[in-house]
């Protein structure tokens, strides 16, 4: 008989699982065209959200706002 051990806080995917999930269903709601070019923003824009997701509004928008000092995107980089 095989006995069934039950390990929490260990190791699970129901976080990766959710993360995967929240990004496919924003594809075609909110951007409607992922380029190859930007995967890598779209998913860092993600992980930022899935990471602060516990904490209430006004610490996320300040969390959001000292990520954003120092940071430039310019239109020729989205663009070309």
């Amino acid at each position: 008989m095989v006995k069934a051990t039950i390990i929490s806080h260990l190791a699970h995917t129901d976080g990766a699982e959710s993360f995967w999930t929240v990004l496919k269903r924003a594809f075609p709601s909110t951007y409607h065209c992922m380029s190859i070019k930007h995967l890598n923003r779209y998913t860092n824009q993600f992980t930022g959200k899935h990471n602060i997701r516990e904490q209430d509004t006004i610490d996320q928008t300040k969390s959001i706002v000292q990520g954003m000092v120092g940071e430039r995107c310019k239109f020729e980089d989205l663009t070309a």
